[in-house]
């Protein structure tokens, strides 16, 4: 026969505790940082440049992917990895091959690039 003891709370004195699953907390934009992209994005979509777009926000990085066409590979990727924020700046303007075209500590610089009027050069 097992004897439960209580203690001055009323409470068993072997009492077991289960400790709740720990949520994985995700990188994701704020809203300033959306706005700014989003700002991007739609002029770009009003210059027919782009049409469609994807966020996917994960432990280590949040991206924010630019399509020309639905079914088609990303031609730009915005990253915001937080790991590199004191190293190389933690936004980043990925192309569609993987080169990364600017990266740095303020969003709206690392935009920048994408701002940049396209030249035509004669062969």
């Amino acid at each position: 026969m097992n004897e439960s003891h209580n203690n001055k709370y009323g409470v068993p004195d072997k009492t077991h505790i289960v400790q709740f699953p720990k949520i994985e907390s995700k990188v994701s934009f704020d809203r300033q940082e959306l706005q700014a992209i989003l700002n991007v994005y739609g002029r770009k979509v009003a210059l027919g440049e782009w049409r469609d777009y994807a966020i996917d926000f994960d432990r280590h990085q949040a991206v924010f992917a630019v399509f020309r066409r639905t079914s088609e590979y990303p031609l730009y990727k915005i990253v915001k990895d937080p790991r590199l924020a004191r190293k190389q700046g933690m936004y980043a303007v990925i192309a569609q091959s993987g080169q990364i075209l600017k990266r740095g500590i303020e969003l709206v610089r690392v935009l920048s690039i994408l701002e940049k009027p396209v030249r035509i050069v004669d062969i």
